[in-house]
């Protein structure tokens, strides 16, 4: 017995190090739709885009939804409620949260202008997340923002989703709805004749494939009724990939190596592997008769409706071959945490700078609070990045990496035009650029021009055995455009 066990673990071992190792090289299935290729190449030049996670659980200050959830991660443990030992008191106590939610200063065009000012060019908001609480008027559950036991029902902007994407699209930012495929509130996901197991449905749907079909079916519906009454959506963010059409040999192992990398715990797995097919193939069909055009991110599902991959809470070590998007915390967690410590504006403008250059989008998640602001320390850093950007703008949207992408701290992108641009991440302390600045692996050609971005001033440089090297005048050094980081421009390079 023993030695199966041990079997076992270094097969999963072994697999998750398998899954670890593809991640980077994820087997993308590229789109064959024309306006749907040509949007997807428009989302890549935007570069920064907003994402918000919001919801009831924001007034306990609580990790979104995952405490719910019967799975046994510290990062989900049961705090609040009147009997956080009680699982069932637990979820009566934060379904109640429906009851007080009443987030009266809801200002969205103040948050739209924020990003805009920041240089964000899209945003995803939370219509759903996997506790199945509705932030926008669905037709298909009394689980919403504008149900009559909300307290919030009553105020003119109760419909938040819509608000929120008209605030957004009058900005002339695109708009990506967040939707969640598990919904743990739904009695056709968590029976309430059985118990919840683990994040999955709590039911075999090969034996009541009824149950499941009423199940895709008021998926396909609420879905259809974000693409039908709220005007242009860009990108359809679909989240828990789990909820997909699993493999025959995967659900006989009892296991999935895409989820192995985050879901295992001492080599044992935390949670089963449950055929959910959502017939996910005819709904991306279906919305994209109503959004023709329509970006589709199933998340961590492979396949065709997997329009750009999503890395979680990190950055990839290096280009990637395929449309991507880090997303990203910017303080505290997804959802609202209380006095949140967020990233100061160098680290923020460096994740940026690094997602680009090696050819991704950042996403970055702000999470408003349960009265429906934000924190300042939200404001201060996308102030950080729009004045950055103000001046640097040109070396990170519509760009393209370039090899090596960097070269010791400094950053490297090309546009259409034949442009490179050399971002000079200022290291810690440092609060100007130095003197001389020397690149080894690329080099101007014989009379190119080389311009610090937001300067005139045309800077002299020298060709080296190996590289080039640029003269950065005093008076540059001492009146320098921006902070953080510093961009030079060539304007033509030899390859």
């Amino acid at each position: 017995m023993m030695k199966k066990r041990i079997a076992i673990i270094a097969l999963l071992v072994s697999v998750k190090l398998f899954s670890q190792a593809i991640y980077e090289d994820e087997r993308y299935v590229p789109e064959t739709d024309p306006l749907v290729i040509e949007n997807l190449d428009a989302w890549q030049g935007k570069k920064f885009g907003l994402l918000m996670h919001w919801g009831t659980y924001s007034q306990w200050g609580i990790v979104e939804s995952w405490s719910l959830c019967p799975e046994d991660y510290g990062w989900c443990e049961r705090t609040k409620g009147s009997d956080p030992q009680n699982y069932n008191q637990y979820v009566k106590d934060y379904e109640a949260l429906q009851t007080t939610f009443n987030p009266t200063n809801f200002n969205p065009e103040k948050w739209a202008k924020a990003a805009k000012d920041a240089g964000m060019k899209y945003m995803v908001f939370t219509t759903k997340h996997h506790d199945g609480f509705n932030m926008f008027d669905t037709k298909y559950s009394d689980y919403k923002v504008t149900d009559p036991k909300t307290p919030f029902s009553t105020n003119p902007r109760a419909n938040i989703a819509k608000e929120v994407f008209n605030a957004f699209r009058a900005e002339d930012m695109w708009i990506g709805a967040y939707f969640s495929k598990p919904d743990w509130h739904h009695k056709n996901y968590w029976d309430p004749y059985f118990p919840p197991f683990d994040r999955n449905v709590n039911y075999d749907p090969s034996t009541y494939p009824e149950k499941w079909q009423k199940y895709t079916d008021f998926t396909h519906n609420q879905i259809l009724e974000l693409l039908t009454d709220y005007g242009k959506v860009d990108i359809l963010w679909l989240d828990g990939g789990w909820v997909a059409k699993t493999p025959e040999n995967e659900i006989k192992a009892g296991y999935s190596s895409k989820f192995l990398e985050n879901e295992s715990n001492n080599g044992f797995i935390k949670h089963r592997v449950v055929n959910q097919d959502i017939k996910m193939d005819e709904l991306v069909v279906k919305a994209r008769e109503k959004q023709p055009g329509l970006i589709v991110v199933d998340r961590a599902v492979h396949g065709k409706n997997q329009n750009y991959l999503t890395p979680e809470n990190r950055v990839p070590e290096k280009t990637l071959p395929y449309p991507w998007e880090s997303c990203i915390t910017s303080g505290g967690g997804w959802s609202y945490t209380p006095d949140a410590k967020y990233l100061s504006g160098r680290a923020g403008i460096h994740m940026l700078i690094d997602v680009v250059a090696k050819g991704g989008n950042l996403l970055l998640n702000v999470a408003p609070g349960p009265d429906g602001t934000w924190q300042q320390g939200a404001y201060d850093l996308l102030a950080a990045y729009g004045d950055w950007l103000k001046v640097n703008g040109a070396a990170i949207y519509n760009t393209k990496p370039i090899a090596p992408f960097k070269e010791n701290n400094i950053a490297m992108t090309q546009n259409k035009e034949g442009n490179v641009f050399l971002m000079y991440m200022a290291k810690e302390g440092e609060t100007k650029i130095p003197s001389e600045i020397t690149v080894t692996s690329i080099a101007p050609k014989k009379g190119a021009k080389i311009t610090m971005l937001g300067s005139k001033t045309k800077l002299k440089w020298e060709k080296l055995d190996k590289g080039f090297k640029v003269i950065i005048p005093e008076t540059l050094r001492n009146n320098l455009p921006c902070k953080e980081a510093w961009t030079l421009k060539i304007n033509k390079i030899n390859r």
